[in-house]
């Protein structure tokens, strides 16, 4: 069909289907309508099946955030499991002067800010120059710091356990910070990787733009390239805050007095003593709400600070190549 300009005005998209024989027509529309099925059906069992595996990583949390608010007369009665029949807030309130919780707050803080400040300086830094530099046995070297990734730190603890406290780092916080500033500490290789993988995707016109200007390499990846990381720095931030606030073995092998503890190493301390004091009561399991309410306020930290990154953290994810 034409308009008044004498333009064929365009076809309906049904007319095509209307000029088909009846039984096309119909097994079109059948196999249209099967598809359609097809496509709910497939869409309810992915949704089924990504609703059983959150709650596979969800129940911890359920099972600690409900017990933490339990009373005596809700842990015995056995037909209470998820909702307690009163709110036992003050178990929060035990949990806080059980831990000492401020006082080892700042342990973990100290610790965790200062080894993520190290690795994103010293990670950048590192996996700057394996990106952009060339020089003889890089891609060697590369190799062999990603090697250090496999290798379990139990492994290794007791030749650097001999090597700090020769050095009279022992019961200090240098042994978990210090290797953080020459890019190793708690899986430093991984944020090399991270960081390395953005730096090769930046146009390299913008070092040489910097280099006509007559910056050196230093101010190139000081004042240029890392200021464009912000995905990298994110992730290895929040990665690395996480690692090191959650680390119990390091420091538990290198601190030994009870005020440079962090908050993780002072929870089995915390259920030692409830159990010990509640034996002798002949009270057991009444001490299990304080020690997941002192557990929940252990990790409240690092939920709050992944609610405020969420956003950029997966941008990040997505932008250093950690995903495809």
């Amino acid at each position: 069909m034409k308009n008044a300009d004498g333009i064929s005005a365009p076809r309906h998209p049904d007319a095509a289907l209307e000029r088909m024989p009846r039984f096309l027509r119909l097994t079109a529309s059948r196999l249209a309508s099967r598809s359609r099925w097809f496509g709910i059906v497939y869409r309810i069992f992915v949704y089924c099946l990504l609703i059983d595996l959150s709650f596979v990583f969800l129940y911890p949390f359920i099972y600690m955030i409900t017990t933490s608010l339990k009373t005596p007369p809700d842990l015995l009665n056995f037909t209470i499991k998820w909702i307690p029949t009163s709110m036992a807030w003050q178990n929060y309130a035990y949990g806080i002067v059980g831990l000492k919780y401020w006082d080892h707050f700042y342990n973990s803080a100290t610790t965790s800010l200062l080894s993520v400040v190290g690795q994103v300086l010293a990670c950048s830094f590192v996996a700057y120059g394996f990106a952009r530099i060339k020089f003889p046995g890089r891609e060697a070297l590369f190799m062999l710091a990603m090697f250090t990734l496999i290798i379990p730190p139990q492994t290794v603890i007791i030749p650097l356990f001999i090597q700090y406290k020769a050095m009279g780092w022992m019961d200090t916080f240098a042994p978990i910070v210090v290797p953080a500033f020459f890019a190793n500490g708690l899986r430093g290789a991984l944020f090399i990787f991270i960081f390395r993988q953005l730096f090769r995707n930046l146009p390299r016109e913008l070092e040489d733009a910097a280099r006509v200007d007559g910056c050196g390499s230093f101010r190139v990846y000081w004042r240029i390239i890392l200021p464009l990381t912000t995905p990298a720095i994110v992730v290895t931030v929040l990665l690395s805050l996480v690692w090191h606030w959650n680390d119990f073995f390091e420091p538990n092998i290198y601190l030994t007095s009870e005020d440079k503890y962090t908050l993780p190493m002072m929870l089995p301390r915390l259920y030692q003593s409830l159990n010990e004091t509640s034996a002798t009561h002949g009270m057991e399991t009444f001490g299990l709400p304080t020690v997941m309410a002192a557990t929940f306020l252990v990790v409240a930290p690092l939920l709050l600070v992944y609610l405020f990154l969420q956003k950029y953290f997966i941008q990040g994810v997505e932008r250093t190549g950690l995903v495809e």
